[in-house]
């Protein structure tokens, strides 16, 4: 029976694939407990075609994460050799996006998850209690309600760590001595309280570097990860493109039957790029504004000028209502940086309108929404 959700998890979404890969993947090595060999692994995340060996099928396996596919690489070789992995970079790199599809592609499952707030507690990481067994029984395994990290040691798989540097530093700490010893220690449960770690279990963490100096992670707690910078993309062509695959895929998922426009897209792509440079394509430099210029950010702007289309317009993209949408987005934090948009407007995309007219004249034109 088919589900619908606003947002399935990455082990639905691509179940298809998943299943594939784990008949193609007979032959090639794997560490203890993971689903998916890390050769397979980094099929189902950079792409590339499997051919079943014993039905000779062919399926051709769509690139999810565009960027470094060296990255990518050594993010698997960490989990495969036991280490932690700590994702760090702007937000709106695709840093859940890519926790996700390890998580999915090794474990099975991608959503044991700690989303990381000021207000989160020990007990939201480790476990809790369920004070109504726990007063009619005492302390006993039945009253207890595991939490992602106990989940993850117990059933062998990763427990992904979101915005940790959002979380206070003691909880944070709270970490150490489970990716130390891979034991967790339960007090009430006397002797019976120490859960082991089952092969397979791992901490995926992921940090935005705006958040620096927020919560800083220990020297102690930082030695247990390896690092791996997420970068921003910095090709225009490659942003346009995960721009109309990200929308595309939002629009099918919405039930949106609206045209894609892919000269839109372009130059929202080369908006984004020359706002978050500081410099255009034809050497101006000109102000970066304050907020993230993320592609993120971009794909977000593009689908709600589709939506607009779809419910209010006669289904295509209208340059105004981009402009408005992308008014919204670079000046949600900081309204100084509506002066930076409209420097950019009456500097490059001015000379722009002149050098290629056509589109880009017409984007000129929307620098009257820019109040």
């Amino acid at each position: 029976m088919k589900q619908n959700f606003i947002k399935p998890p990455v082990e639905i979404r691509y179940q298809e694939q998943l299943n594939f890969l784990k008949a193609w993947d007979v032959t090639n090595k794997k560490p203890e407990n993971w689903k998916l060999s890390p050769r397979a692994v980094r099929m189902f995340i950079l792409g590339g075609t499997a051919i079943r060996p014993d039905t000779k099928e062919k399926m051709q396996i769509q690139k999810k994460f565009f960027g470094n596919d060296a990255l990518v690489e050594r993010c698997i070789i960490t989990l495969a050799g036991n280490r932690g992995l700590m994702l760090v970079g702007e937000p709106g790199t695709a840093k859940t996006m890519l926790s996700e599809l390890l998580s999915a592609a090794i474990c099975g499952r991608s959503t044991n998850t700690v989303q990381g707030t000021a207000g989160t507690t020990e007990d939201m990481i480790k476990y809790s209690w369920n004070y109504a067994l726990l007063l009619s029984k005492g302390p006993c395994r039945d009253a207890l309600v595991p939490a992602p990290l106990l989940i993850g040691m117990e059933e062998g798989i990763f427990a992904r760590f979101e915005e940790i540097t959002r979380t206070p530093a003691e909880i944070q700490d709270s970490l150490i001595s489970v990716m130390s010893d891979q034991i967790l220690n339960i007090p009430e449960l006397g002797d019976d309280g120490f859960v082991f770690a089952k092969p397979g279990f791992n901490i995926i963490g992921t940090a935005n570097t705006r958040d620096k100096g927020v919560n800083e992670m220990s020297g102690a707690l930082k030695r247990r990860f390896n690092f791996e910078t997420v970068a921003p993309v910095r090709d225009v062509r490659l942003e346009k493109e995960i721009i109309l695959k990200e929308a595309c895929d939002l629009a099918k998922n919405g039930a949106i039957d609206c045209e894609i426009d892919t000269d839109v897209a372009e130059l929202l792509a080369v908006t984004y790029h020359e706002l978050r440079e500081g410099i255009t394509s034809e050497g101006t430099m000109i102000e970066k504004p304050a907020a993230v210029m993320s592609t993120a950010e971009a794909v977000s702007v593009y689908f709600q000028t589709i939506c607009q289309a779809w419910y209010y317009g006669n289904g295509r993209v209208e340059l105004p209502v981009l402009t408005e949408n992308l008014l919204g987005a670079v000046c949600k934090e900081n309204r100084d940086d509506l002066e930076k948009l409209k420097g950019y407007f009456h500097t490059a995309v001015k000379a722009k309108s002149v050098k290629f007219g056509g589109i880009w004249q017409e984007y000129y034109k929307t620098a009257s929404f820019l109040k």
